[in-house]
């Protein structure tokens, strides 16, 4: 995609559930870009966005188990659906799994226009998917592993094939702790398979580090101190991505080589104790200067909107696709002022948007082309908005 061409902007017309979570069934024509789901709390807000997140790869925003998304009270299975109003015509996406005639439950399955799929990742040619939910407010203070999932969610929003590189990755990793733990293991294996790891982590590096420095850019922007979502200073560390300074090829041998020499001390530990899943995404609260553990809570919340945003126009730079954009609750932790460039800032984005939030009043800044639905007991209505005095 050229720099400065427009991006295409698919839009979801209609949401098609069956025995979702909290939905026996729901046939829910939308028309707005920017679309507010509001209603009590387990009215089931998340339960719709989280429908959309599986259109692409990964458990969607709660990762939960396919299982687990079924409908108590059903048979076990479910089926999400959209019609969507992409750049290249009207195409339908579905995904879902179904009981077995033997009582088991069948392998996810994905189709396009009723065709089946091989993977949620052949979603991303028509559709791609970002979100901000509240189990990530914690991410600036929490582990590294919950950073670098983080990461690798925003990488998978550009590159379908990340997850599967990732998968490939721990299995690898797996397979060479097995081999580990046997008193005499084969050599040849252990070559073999830290091979593979190296070369996987090592790509797995260069990725992860490319999308961050281009995030980072664009998190930037103009560097607007008095910006409502400030500017992050982004970085990745870890020791596959210092090795990457001399190149994949010397990383790779680089890497592989330290495997070799490690074994010792990772069949002690269990697990390997370098490669890119101990690496660090590392922020910076940009016009403080510090480190985003150190930020307020209002502050961190800010900052990751602001990421996330940039990770919006990202995902439509790289990809020629304006994503669709999933916040769930996130109005309710900003001031009014913070609600309305928020909102301004999602217009502008040019992506079809998604938000949830418990009290309507929140939505108040929303323009008047915004498509509000009252949330309950498994329905979803339109929300008459008050016309302001005159």
């Amino acid at each position: 995609m050229s720099v400065g061409e427009p991006s295409a902007a698919p839009r979801v017309a209609r949401i098609i559930l069956s025995d979702f979570r909290s939905y026996p069934s729901l046939d829910l024509p939308v028309a707005g870009r920017l679309v507010a789901l509001t209603g009590e709390n387990g009215a089931g807000k998340t339960n719709l966005i989280e429908a959309l997140s599986l259109f692409t790869a990964g458990r969607g925003l709660r990762r939960a188990d396919l299982a687990e998304m079924a409908r108590a009270g059903g048979d076990g299975g479910f089926a999400v659906s959209i019609a969507l109003d992409g750049p290249s015509g009207d195409v339908r996406l579905g995904t879902g799994i179904e009981r077995l005639p033997d009582g088991a439950l069948s392998p996810r399955r994905c189709r396009i226009d009723g065709a089946p799929v091989g993977s949620p990742a052949a979603f991303a040619e028509h559709i791609r998917v970002v979100w901000l939910t509240p189990a990530l407010d914690a991410i600036f203070t929490g582990a590294a592993g919950d950073r670098r999932r983080f990461l690798d969610r925003l990488v998978l929003a550009i590159d379908a094939r990340h997850g599967s590189r990732v998968s490939a990755y721990e299995r690898a990793l797996r397979g060479r702790n097995r081999l580990l733990e046997e008193p005499q293991p084969d050599r040849a294996w252990l070559d073999g398979i830290e091979t593979e790891i190296a070369t996987l982590g090592v790509e797995i590096a260069r990725v992860r580090s490319g999308a961050v420095e281009r995030l980072a850019v664009l998190a930037a922007g103009t560097r607007d101190d008095d910006a409502p979502f400030p500017w992050a200073d982004l970085t990745i560390e870890g020791t596959v991505e210092a090795m990457l300074a001399d190149g994949e090829a010397a990383a790779t041998e680089r890497f592989r080589g330290a495997l070799r020499d490690a074994r010792p001390r990772d069949a002690a530990a269990g697990r390997a104790l370098i490669g890119p899943h101990t690496s660090d995404l590392k922020v910076r609260h940009g016009p403080k200067d510090v480190a985003a553990e150190r930020a307020s809570t209002g502050e961190q919340k800010a900052l990751l909107v602001g990421i996330v945003l940039a990770h919006a126009r990202l995902v439509a730079a790289a990809s020629g696709l304006a994503p669709l954009v999933l916040l769930d609750e996130v109005a309710a932790h900003l001031d009014r002022r913070r609600r309305a460039a928020l909102f301004d800032a999602l217009d502008a984005l040019g992506s079809q948007v998604f938000m949830t939030g418990a009290d309507p009043a929140l939505f108040g800044e929303l323009p008047s082309s915004a498509e509000i639905f009252m949330v309950g007991a498994g329905r979803i209505e339109p929300f008459a908005r008050e016309e302001p005095a005159s």
